[in-house]
């Protein structure tokens, strides 16, 4: 038997692995990335009197958006300032005499 016959040829060898690293970015890096631009985008638009969770679960409405910080009214008279990083998500408006219903992330 001719030995060359017999061994794949490295394109074919490496089409496996070319097929998994598409399947990994399709399935993880495309939609990591537009879950991050989504929340660059929502944390570009906040603005006075949005009501905000922060990442570590504190309830609070936008009073003052700067560059490097948001200022938060957790309460009267209770006022926190945060990294914008640090605000995960917008909580939807009040509907009349409902509770505040969380936005849902999409993944």
């Amino acid at each position: 038997m001719d030995a060359s016959a017999a061994a794949p040829s490295p394109v074919t060898m490496l089409l496996p692995i070319v097929v998994m690293f598409l399947i990994f970015y399709m399935l993880v890096f495309r939609p990591q990335t537009k879950v991050r631009k989504e929340h660059e985008l929502m944390l570009k638009q906040l603005k006075k009197n949005d009501e905000v969770v922060t990442s570590g679960g504190m309830f609070g409405t936008v009073v003052n958006v700067k560059p490097n910080a948001v200022t938060l009214r957790i309460d009267d008279n209770v006022r926190v300032e945060v990294e914008p990083s640090a605000i995960a998500r917008l909580v939807k408006p009040k509907a009349q005499g409902a509770e505040p219903a969380v936005m849902e992330k999409r993944a």
